[in-house]
């Protein structure tokens, strides 16, 4: 038989880390490189991703 691996239990604040700020609208918005160009609008556009819950938004230029 193999060794018995404990695994430690995450805290109520290491689970819940940022998402309370992401609900309440503070998200910690990074640029995405890859996504420039819009096909259907035929548009350059900034791609928005937030660091801690991984939402998306876009902004046409």
């Amino acid at each position: 038989m193999g060794d018995v691996v404990q695994f430690k239990r995450q805290t109520v604040a290491e689970r819940h880390k940022g998402s309370t700020l992401c609900r309440s609208g503070f998200h910690q918005w990074e640029v995405l490189k890859e996504k420039q160009f819009d096909v259907k609008q035929g548009k350059l556009i900034t791609v928005y991703q937030c660091a801690r819950c991984a939402k998306i938004k876009s902004k046409a230029l």
